[in-house]
């Protein structure tokens, strides 16, 4: 099967003061219809940057994008001109932003900022945006939602917010959802509502998720595949599965062992990477997570290792990759 999405050797470098920050430096990312990719790492890795820059939305002013291949649904992302990417967001593909508070309009009513989603992408009259708008709030979860049209952002509360967010993101019933951190600012009753509330609407509208997290929980929960992003790279990538029960990167392994987990918390303590992650300004030769890494070798500081196989469909980028699959 042809994938929805393609995106191969991506780069995205920013001009600042300082320099050029190297964001992404080769990113690779391939997704099914109707599958779930989470893309993992600290903050800064670039999972963040890789959404946006297949979504269209970083500056051209301030960043510069290429890609060897970028394609959605067959088509090439590299050659729509602006209107077309308008276009295509939203109704084809959407993003759910960290933030709902500073994503909706605090001016406008949520009835309004739905409804116009309705209007623009599908064409539809004032008032059948408007009953489509009233239904998705109701495919959400959102009590009375005739009633709340009227409505003003800042009268939900932080999950029912989110709720809305993810409403204008699923009213055109686009083919991929991106989701930069849907949960980070939600309890953890209300994360897991919001979870559940996207497994049944990906099984309804048979929509593909990309879900950016540094949640190991999430990704555990949801997950079908897992990418591992470190100092702008991938360094892991396979089915969730295998990933947690055997990490081929010693990256993707410390940032399990740093995951509290209350079933063995008198057994096994909490054991924190070591270090900080790497200055994307100044990005040594090698593997960037070496000055971290517990099992170095030699080799590591030489040359960035590719992303070697370490079982069917997974693979990591490290010199003791097949090695440690070896040894498991």
């Amino acid at each position: 099967m042809a994938p929805l999405l393609d995106v191969t050797d991506l780069h995205v470098s920013f001009k600042t003061d300082r320099g050029v920050a190297r964001a992404l430096n080769g990113v690779s990312v391939s997704m099914q219809p109707g599958e779930t990719l989470a893309v993992v790492g600290e903050s800064g890795s670039g999972k963040s940057v890789t959404a946006l820059a297949i979504m269209g939305l970083l500056s051209k002013k301030t960043a510069t994008v290429t890609a060897t291949r970028m394609r959605f649904g067959g088509r090439d992302l590299t050659a729509l001109s602006a209107e077309e990417q308008r276009q295509m967001r939203g109704r084809d593909v959407a993003m759910i932003f960290q933030d709902p508070m500073t994503s909706l309009n605090p001016v406008l009513t949520v009835g309004r900022q739905l409804s116009e989603i309705g209007e623009l992408h599908l064409g539809m009259s004032r008032r059948d945006a408007r009953h489509l708008a009233i239904e998705t709030l109701e495919m959400v979860g959102i009590p009375s939602p005739a009633s709340r049209m009227s409505d003003y952002p800042h009268q939900f509360s932080g999950g029912m917010r989110q709720r809305v967010m993810i409403a204008m993101a699923i009213a055109c019933k686009p083919r991929l959802l991106i989701a930069d951190e849907p949960t980070t600012a939600l309890d953890v009753t209300i994360q897991a509502q919001i979870l559940d509330l996207l497994a049944a609407l990906q099984a309804e509208i048979g929509m593909a998720i990309m879900l950016v997290t540094h949640d190991l929980g999430v990704v555990a929960r949801i997950a079908d595949r897992v990418q591992v992003m470190y100092a702008g790279r991938v360094v892991e990538t396979g089915p969730a599965e295998a990933v947690f029960e055997a990490p081929g990167m010693p990256y993707t392994e410390a940032l399990l062992r740093s995951v509290p987990r209350v079933d063995v918390v008198n057994e096994v303590p909490l054991h924190p990477i070591k270090g900080s992650p790497p200055d994307v300004m100044r990005l040594a030769k090698g593997c960037s997570f070496a000055p971290r890494c517990e099992l170095v070798q030699v080799g590591c500081q030489a040359d960035v290792p590719p992303l070697a196989k370490c079982g069917p469909d997974h693979r990591a980028a490290c010199i003791l990759a097949t090695d440690r699959r070896d040894e498991a």
